[in-house]
């Protein structure tokens, strides 16, 4: 991807508050900055979309809910459910954290099964999965890779800088720009700072990037 200047980055960048402890008071200041500075998105648990969505009304900046968060272990029909009220409270994209137990058992009859249907009960609002590759061998990420396609998600998002142990995400990114439909497109998502890693991501297949630290982040932009 070509280089995302300063000016261009907002438009790039989805703020995200799951916090357990964010209050109703937080959600909505979070919302009013990135109105503020014309971030793509503000992604929030299920339960505050509605809040999210009735603040961000009047903006341009979407409503993603996470669904299946943080561990993506909830059973299918809870997924779904889970999807359904979140577009019926207001969101306008879903993002789903990926089962890897299931994907580790070897069940990808179910895993494309459960992906389709969050993609049905999203009723074609944009679905983007959540994968840690960082845990997964090489032949899982394929696995993973083909079972997205085959499910028609929308995107993909990678966890960047929760894991100080973690491989280089840019690899990770890289490897999944191989593997992928070019009509899926990449995100790396996590407390994101730094803006020589936010480069790198781009400059390695990233289109968007998602961060809990939205200020800090276009601080260094500017």
């Amino acid at each position: 991807m070509k280089p995302i200047t300063p000016a261009e980055l907002p438009a790039h960048l989805d703020a995200a508050l799951w916090h357990p402890a964010a209050t109703a008071a937080d959600i909505e200041a979070f919302c009013a900055l990135a109105h503020q500075h014309k971030l793509r998105a503000v992604c929030v648990n299920s339960g505050r979309v509605a809040l999210a969505a009735a603040r961000l009304e009047e903006s341009p900046v979407k409503t993603v809910a996470f669904v299946g968060f943080p561990l993506g272990a909830a059973d299918a029909d809870v997924l779904r459910y889970e999807t359904e009220v979140a577009i019926d409270l207001g969101a306008q994209e879903i993002e789903l954290v990926f089962n890897l137990g299931k994907l580790r058992d070897g069940a990808h009859k179910q895993l494309l099964r459960d992906l389709r249907d969050v993609v049905e009960a999203a009723e074609e609002r944009p679905v983007c999965v959540l994968l840690e590759p960082a845990r997964l061998t090489r032949e899982e990420i394929q696995l993973a890779a083909n079972i997205f396609t085959e499910a028609g998600v929308n995107g993909v998002a990678i966890g960047a800088g929760f894991r100080p142990d973690s491989p280089n995400p840019t690899d990770d990114l890289r490897t999944l720009r191989e593997l992928l439909d070019g009509k899926i497109f990449l995100k790396a998502a996590g407390d994101l700072r730094d803006r020589k890693l936010a480069d790198a991501l781009f400059e390695a297949g990233a289109e968007r990037l998602g961060t809990t630290s939205p200020a800090l982040l276009l601080g260094m932009a500017g």
